[in-house]
Parts: structure tokens; C-alpha cells; sequence
């Protein structure tokens, strides 16, 4: 009986999914994948990687311009270091995109431009984890893999009245999904469970009236839909702040220097500076008339807010200290900066 209650709630919102499947530059929808058309690992794994942390809203444009100059995993292998970064600034989370690159190079280099095809061969890829390599599995070679992100897990919380808290309530969540998850079309399954919470069963005032799961799920039943799924209460974020120096030349080039591969912005672009700290200690790149501008910087981390004070001087005419980066003008561009450091440039540039 329990098999088949959960069968038919699969089946139920795979029939929803047929008819509302969002449309996604990455997705190939049930119509197409019903006539035989499969999806392109490269693009799923690209999404997926992108969709870390962030919405399908900020992804799309990303997405296109990725896929449009690097259509391929080896063409995305090829590329420079510094291209691909800074085709990323402003994704945030820059351990995603050296981690790409680390990944489609092991791709191109260990298994011929062939993703893998199971959970297991996937998650020893390089940025793929547990989740990333669930994901990939069902969507793009239709295994029954269980997929669990927020959306999901928002949906498992309430079809089953879940009180308990995240994170620690995420292995129960993870086996009820499994039980949902159906031998046949399981990446569609997937994707149709992660469409229901981006679109009906969302953080703040489900739609429980058009839900095509509303019968059977026990928190609207109690009342409890709009509380779930419940967190642990959060530590409030502290507050860091840090001096950054931006020097220029009398022909417009800029100093700056390139972040070392681990930590925040690792092996981004940006201006010297100092640690980010409680009380940071002032180390400009060269003696010079350094000049504190007015204002600062704000910019909210995962795990802590960041206030910083910008320093100006002129770039000296003989050699930069070594380890620095001179960019003349016209090799200089802001976006290629992660949204701190373009944060910094626009100040200086106003001020």
C-alpha cells in the first residue's frame, strides 16, 4: 500500500511536470526528452555548478554567455585561467569557478569529453559533491538518483509535516524523497519536485490551492505549511573590515595583484591590501602619499559582513614591488573583478 501511494505521488507530479515545466536555456523539456531527446551533461553539470547559491534568475544570462563562447567541456578546458574568472565575476562563490575549471579539465584529460554516467564516477570529479553528483546522474542520464536541494527539501518538510530543524533534519528528508523517487524518468522526476518548490510550494505563502500534491500533504492538513521546513536559529554574522590601496599611473594603468588559489576570491583579480580582520593592520603595497578616500565599501560574505577603506596614490615610475600586477588601461576591465573589488573601483572611480 505504502509503495503504492508513493508511486502514485510520483506519478502525480510527473503529470504536473509535463504540462508547467519551466523553460531553462539547460533543460530539455518532457515533450522532447518523451521523443527521445537527451540532455548535454556538459550544460547540466554547467547549470548545476552555477545554480549553487544562487537563483535561475541570475544564472540564465551567465549561462548563455558561457555556453555560447565555450560550447563545449574541452572548449571550456582550453580556456585561459583568467577569461573564464572573469567571465564569472559577480556569480559569487569563486571556488565554484576554479573548481570548473579544474573539472572540465579532468573530463577532457581522463575520460575523452565524456562525462560519467554514474553517481560514483561523478563524485570523484573535481567541485562535484554529493548533491551536484545526484543531480547530473538523474537529469542528464536518467538514473534514480535522489536530488536534494532547498526546493526539495521545503517540499519533502511539509508533504510529511517535518518539524524537526535544519540541517539536522536533512537525512530524513533525504530518505523520504528517495521513496518518492521512481525507477522511470527520474531526471524529469527530479526537476519537476524542484519546479514545485521554486514555483508553488515557496518559503513564504505556498500555493496550496493549484498544488497537485495538496491532498495528500500533511502540513497543509495541520496548518503548518507556512512554518516549514524549520531552521536551527542562525549566529548573527560578525563584521570584518579591511584597507584596500588602488594606485594609477599618469597613463592610466592600475596596480593590482592576483589572490592566492585558496580562501575568498581565490585566484581572482584585485587590489592589494591588507588581512580582513577585527583590527587590520595597514600595509600599503609601496611607500607612497597614500590618501584615504571618503566612504567605504560594504559587502556581505556567507559567514561575515565586510567594511573596507580605500587608499589612493599615484603608481611610481620604476619597477612595482614583486608579485604585482600592472594592467595598462586599455587591458583593464571592472568586470573582470569579483563584486568586492568592482565595489572598491567604483568608489574610487566616483570619488
Amino acid at each position: 500500500m505504502r509503495d503504492s501511494i508513493q508511486q502514485g505521488l510520483s506519478g502525480v507530479l510527473l503529470d504536473w511536470y509535463n504540462r508547467h515545466a519551466r523553460e531553462m536555456p539547460w533543460r530539455v523539456g518532457p515533450a522532447d526528452r518523451a521523443a527521445g531527446v537527451m540532455p548535454d551533461p556538459y550544460r547540466v553539470w554547467l547549470s548545476e555548478v552555477m545554480l549553487q547559491q544562487t537563483t535561475v534568475a541570475a544564472v540564465r544570462d551567465y549561462f548563455t554567455r558561457f555556453t555560447a563562447r565555450w560550447p563545449t567541456v574541452q572548449a571550456l578546458a582550453a580556456a585561459p585561467d583568467d577569461q573564464v574568472m572573469g567571465e564569472w565575476a559577480g556569480l559569487g562563490y569563486y571556488a565554484r569557478a576554479r573548481n570548473l575549471l579544474k573539472c572540465a579539465r579532468a573530463v577532457t584529460d581522463e575520460h575523452g569529453g565524456t562525462f560519467p554516467n554514474t553517481y560514483d564516477a561523478l563524485l570523484k570529479l573535481p567541485g562535484i559533491g554529493p548533491y551536484t553528483a545526484a543531480a547530473i546522474s538523474a537529469i542528464a542520464f536518467d538514473r534514480p538518483e535522489t536530488v536534494l536541494d532547498g526546493n526539495v527539501e521545503r517540499v519533502m518538510a511539509r508533504l510529511y509535516d517535518i518539524q524537526d530543524p535544519l540541517p539536522g533534519s536533512k537525512p530524513l528528508l533525504k530518505d523520504k524523497a528517495a521513496a518518492l523517487t521512481p525507477v522511470t524518468r527520474p531526471g524529469d522526476y527530479a526537476q519537476a519536485v524542484m519546479d514545485l518548490g521554486a514555483t508553488i510550494c515557496t518559503p513564504k505563502s505556498p500555493a496550496c490551492g493549484i498544488c497537485p500534491v495538496r491532498d495528500p500533504c500533511q502540513a497543509r492538513a495541520a496548518g503548518t505549511q507556512p512554518d516549514l521546513p524549520r531552521k536551527a536559529p542562525k549566529k548573527p554574522k560578525p563584521t570584518r573590515y579591511g584597507h584596500v590601496y588602488i594606485a594609477q599611473s599618469d597613463s592610466g594603468a592600475l596596480l593590482l595583484e592576483r589572490r592566492p588559489d585558496k580562501g575568498l576570491l581565490g585566484g581572482m583579480l584585485g587590489w592589494p591590501g591588507s588581512d580582513w580582520s577585527d583590527a587590520p593592520n595597514a600595509s600599503p603595497p609601496f611607500e607612497a602619499d597614500w590618501q584615504m578616500l571618503a566612504g567605504e565599501v560594504r559587502h556581505t560574505f556567507t559567514h561575515f559582513h565586510l567594511i573596507l577603506r580605500i587608499w589612493t596614490a599615484s603608481l611610481p615610475a620604476e619597477s612595482v614591488p614583486e608579485g604585482l600586477i600592472v594592467l595598462e588601461k586599455h587591458a583593464f576591465r571592472p568586470g573582470d573583478l569579483p563584486t568586492v573589488m568592482r565595489k572598491a573601483h567604483d568608489l574610487w572611480r566616483d570619488r
